[in-house]
C-alpha cells in the first residue's frame, strides 16, 4: 500500500453536461508530445475527478433547458442548450437533489432497499406520487415552516445582535432558494394548482363529496348556554377565507418586495400566489373569487402540467439514469473507517467522439501520462462504458394496426459496439479493465433474463472474444430496474367539476383523473459492477466484512466468486425477482460468461440475503471452454506495476532479486503472507519467471489455484563495465 496506494480509480466514458469542460478540451492538441505535464493532470483532476455523488453534482451541475413554443402552446425541453434562442427565452432547470423526479427515484431506491421487497411486492405507486402537485406542495410547506420559524427568531432580536445577523444570512439563503422559481411559470404551476384546489374545496374531507356550501362561522353560546356556530360577517360574497396573523406581516412584505425586485415581468396573480404559498394566514390577501373562472384555471393548469411533466420526464430520463448510475457506483462503498475511497474520472464527452481518429491521440497521451509512470496515484484501473446498443425485438409487420400498441421510438443515446472495440484496443496497452452494459430498457432486466437466459448477450459479445483486448472487456448483465414499465403510472390529480348547485368537487370519473406514465427507469449494470469491484479494492472495506483481511494489501486478489464471498460483499440494491430457474442457472454456470448479478433467495450465517449479489465475475478472455475471472487480470496488472517499480523499469538483475528466495524479496514477502483473504499470493498460488536473454524478455507465470496466467515484460539489460 506504500508503493501503490490506490487500485480503484475508474474512468467513466460518458457525457453528463455538454456545457461543462470535457477531457478532450482540457487535454488539447497533443501533436509532437508523448505525455502531459503535471499542471495539466492537476487541471483534469480538479475539473473531472469526483469522489462522491455530491461532488459529482457540484462539478457537473446537470441541467435541462426549456423554452416555450407559441405555435403549439407547449413547453419544449432539451438536454443541449439551444444555440439560436435569446438567453431571456431559455429556462435552465438544474437536476439536483431539489428536483422532484430525481428525489423521488432516490427515495424509491432507498425505501426498496430498506424493505428488501422484490418488484412484484413493492408498492411503487406509494412513492411515484412524489412528483404530483400535492407532494410538491408538501415540500413547500416544510420550507415555509422553516422560513417562518427562522423569521420569528430574527424579528425577536435586537438590530445589531450578532445572532440576528447570522439568522439574516440564513434567511437570505432560504429566500434565494424560494425565489429560484419566481420567473419559472412551470415551477409555479403545482403551487397554483394546489392553491386553487385548497381554496375551492376548503372544508371538504379527503375523498368525500360535499354538496353543501361552506360558510365560515364563529363558535358562541346562546342565552340558555346552548352552543351555536354563527356565520361570520363578511364584506363581499365568496371572500377568500383568511385569518389575521400579525406575526406574518413583516414576512408578507418581505416576499412581496422580493418578488417585485427579482421578477422580470411581474404579475399580481403570481405575486399573490407566492405570498399565499409562504404566508397563508393573512387578511391582506382577501379578494373576490370567481368560482367558475378558478375551476377553469385549475383544470387548464392541470392539463398543461400533465403534458409538460410528461415531456420533461421523457427528456430528462436518460440523463437521470446516468446520474443514478454514478450514484450506484459510489453507493457500493459503505464503510465506517474510510480508506481507499473509489474515485471516478468523468470524460464528459461521448464515446464515439472520443475514439475518432483525430481525437484518439489525445486519449493515448493522457493514458501515457497517468498509466505509464511509476507514480501510481493517478493510475486508472477500471473503466465504465454504459448503454452499448443492442437490437431490440421490433414490431411485427402488420397490414394495419387494429389496436393501439407500443410506439417504438428510435433510441439515439447509446454507444456502439464499434466504438467500444476501438476503445478496448487502446486501453489494453494500459491494462484498464472496461465494465460495459447494454441498452437500459425492459428487455435487458432481471425479469427478461429469467425468461430468455444469457444467449443473446453471448451472441452480441462474440466479436470481442479471442482478441488481444478480450481480458479487459467485462460485459455486465442484467441491468437494474428502478421502476418497472408496467408499474410506472403516476396519478397527478383529478379535475374539478361544478355540481348543479354551483359547488365545486373533485371528479370521480375515470376520464377526469390525470395520469402520466414514466415508462420505466433503469440503471446500467456496469456502474454497480465497477463500483463494487472498486469498493472491495479498499482493505478497510474488506476488514469490516472479513476478520482475515490485511490492511497491507489492496483487494486485487479477492475472488468474489469463491466461498461465500458474494453473499458477504453485496450490492446496495434490493432483490428484484425471486431468482433464475435451474435451467437458466445451469446455462450461466456452463458458459461462465460475464459479470452476472443474481437476485436469488440465500442465507449467510443465518441471515437472509435481501440484496442483489454477484453470481459470476468474468471477462471475455477465453480459457478453453471457459471465461476467465476478472481478479486474475487485476492481480497480473498489480504484479506488473509492482515489478516495474521495484526493478526500475524491468532491469534484469533487479527482476532476479524480485523473485529470489531471499526473505526480503517481494516474492518471499507475498509467500509469507498467504493467510489473508486479500493476500496477493494465496494457498494454491505460485509465481515464477523465465528470462529469455536472446529475445530480451521475461515471461512471468502466475499460477492461480492450478491455472496459469502469463505476463511478458521487455527487460532492460545491464550495461557491462
Amino acid at each position: 500500500m506504500e508503493i501503490i496506494n490506490q487500485t480503484n480509480r475508474t474512468i467513466l466514458f460518458e457525457e453528463i453536461n455538454p456545457e461543462r469542460l470535457d477531457l478532450l478540451t482540457i487535454i488539447g492538441d497533443t501533436k509532437g508530445i508523448d505525455s502531459l505535464d503535471d499542471d495539466k493532470i492537476k487541471e483534469v483532476n480538479e475539473t473531472l475527478l469526483v469522489k462522491s455523488f455530491e461532488e459529482f453534482l457540484d462539478k457537473f451541475s446537470p441541467i435541462v433547458y426549456s423554452f416555450y413554443n407559441a405555435t403549439n402552446q407547449k413547453v419544449m425541453y432539451t438536454l443541449k442548450k439551444p444555440e439560436n434562442l435569446p438567453e431571456d427565452y431559455i429556462t435552465e432547470i438544474p437536476i439536483n437533489m431539489s428536483n422532484d423526479f430525481l428525489k423521488m427515484l432516490i427515495t424509491l431506491i432507498e425505501t426498496k432497499t430498506a424493505q428488501g421487497l422484490e418488484n412484484v411486492d413493492f408498492k411503487f405507486e406509494n412513492l411515484l406520487d412524489m412528483i404530483s402537485p400535492k407532494k410538491v406542495m408538501d415540500d413547500i410547506r416544510q420550507s415555509r415552516k422553516e422560513i417562518q420559524y427562522v423569521y420569528s427568531n430574527y424579528e425577536d432580536l435586537d438590530e445589531e445582535d450578532p445572532k440576528k445577523l447570522d439568522l439574516g444570512d440564513k434567511l437570505n439563503y432560504m429566500f434565494e432558494e424560494a425565489s429560484q422559481n419566481y420567473n419559472n411559470v412551470m415551477a409555479m404551476l403545482p403551487l397554483a394548482i394546489e392553491d386553487i384546489k385548497t381554496r375551492l374545496l376548503l372544508g371538504q374531507r379527503d375523498n368525500e363529496e360535499n354538496n353543501e356550501e361552506l360558510k365560515i362561522g364563529i363558535l358562541s353560546m346562546g342565552e340558555s348556554g346552548e352552543l351555536k356556530i354563527l356565520e361570520a360577517p363578511k364584506e363581499e360574497e365568496n371572500a377568500l377565507v383568511a385569518l389575521d396573523d400579525n406575526a406574518n406581516t413583516g414576512l408578507i412584505q418581505a416576499f412581496k418586495e422580493d418578488y417585485q425586485a427579482i421578477n422580470q415581468t411581474p404579475s399580481d396573480y403570481v405575486r399573490d400566489l407566492v405570498v399565499r404559498t409562504f404566508c397563508p394566514l393573512t387578511s391582506t390577501l382577501e379578494s373576490k373569487i370567481d368560482i367558475e373562472t378558478e375551476v377553469n384555471n385549475y383544470n387548464t393548469y392541470l392539463d398543461f402540467y400533465k403534458s409538460a411533466k410528461d415531456d420533461f420526464i421523457k427528456t430528462v430520463k436518460p440523463l437521470i439514469e446516468k446520474m443514478l448510475g454514478v450514484k450506484m457506483f459510489f453507493d457500493q462503498y459503505k464503510v465506517e473507517n474510510k480508506g481507499m475511497v473509489p474515485s471516478l474520472l468523468v470524460t464528459n464527452t461521448k464515446l464515439d467522439l472520443l475514439v475518432k481518429s483525430n481525437n484518439l491521440p489525445r486519449l493515448v497521451t493522457f493514458l501515457n501520462t497517468v498509466n505509464d509512470k511509476n507514480d501510481f496515484k493517478n493510475t486508472i484501473w477500471f473503466g465504465i462504458v454504459p448503454s452499448i446498443q443492442m437490437s431490440m425485438s421490433g414490431k411485427a409487420n402488420l397490414r394495419r394496426e387494429r389496436f393501439k400498441g407500443n410506439q417504438h421510438v428510435e433510441k439515439t443515446d447509446f454507444n456502439t459496439m464499434e466504438a467500444l472495440t476501438v476503445l478496448l484496443n487502446v486501453v489494453k496497452d494500459y491494462r484498464i479493465q472496461i465494465f460495459f452494459n447494454f441498452d437500459t430498457n425492459e428487455e435487458t432486466t432481471f425479469s427478461q433474463m429469467a425468461i430468455s437466459g444469457v444467449e443473446k448477450y453471448i451472441d452480441k459479445c462474440t466479436p470481442l472474444t479471442r482478441k488481444d483486448y478480450s481480458e479487459f472487456a467485462i460485459p455486465c448483465i442484467p441491468n437494474f430496474t428502478i421502476i418497472p414499465k408496467d408499474k410506472s403510472g403516476v396519478v397527478l390529480d383529478s379535475k374539478i367539476v361544478l355540481k348543479e348547485n354551483g359547488i365545486p368537487n373533485l371528479s370521480k370519473e375515470k376520464e377526469d383523473i390525470l395520469k402520466l406514465w414514466i415508462e420505466g427507469v433503469y440503471i446500467g449494470a456496469s456502474y454497480t459492477a465497477a463500483g463494487l469491484v472498486a469498493a472491495y479494492q479498499c482493505p478497510e472495506y474488506l476488514r469490516e466484512i472479513f476478520k482475515n483481511a490485511s490492511h497491507e494489501y489492496p483487494g486485487v486478489r479477492f475472488d468474489i466468486e469463491a466461498d461465500d464471498n458474494a453473499l458477504n460483499v453485496k450490492t446496495s440494491l434490493a432483490k428484484e425477482i425471486s431468482g433464475f430457474t435451474n435451467n437458466i442457472k445451469n446455462a450461466i454456470n456452463r458458459k461462465n460468461f460475464g459479470f452476472v448479478f443474481s437476485s436469488e433467495n440465500a442465507q449467510v450465517k443465518g441471515r437472509d440475503i435481501r440484496q442483489i449479489t454477484v453470481y459470476k465475475a468474468r471477462s471475455l478472455q477465453s480459457v478453453g471452454n471457459d471465461f476467465e475471472s476478472i481478479y486474475k487480470t487485476i492481480v497480473t496488472t498489480y504484479i506488473e506495476r509492482m515489478l516495474r517499480f521495484h526493478t526500475n523499469d524491468f532491469k534484469q538483475d533487479n527482476i532476479v532479486k524480485f523473485f529470489s528466495n531471499n526473505p526480503n524479496s517481494q516474492k518471499s514477502k507475498w509467500l509469507a503472507n498467504k493467510g489473508y483473504i486479500n493476500s496477493i499470493i494465496q494457498e494454491g498460488d505460485d509465481i515464477n519467471f523465465v528470462i529469455d536473454e536472446r529475445l530480451g524478455s521475461c515471461n512471468i507465470n502466475i499460477t492461480f489455484n492450478g491455472s496459469v496466467k502469463n505476463l511478458e515484460v521487455e527487460i532492460t539489460r545491464s550495461v557491462a563495465n
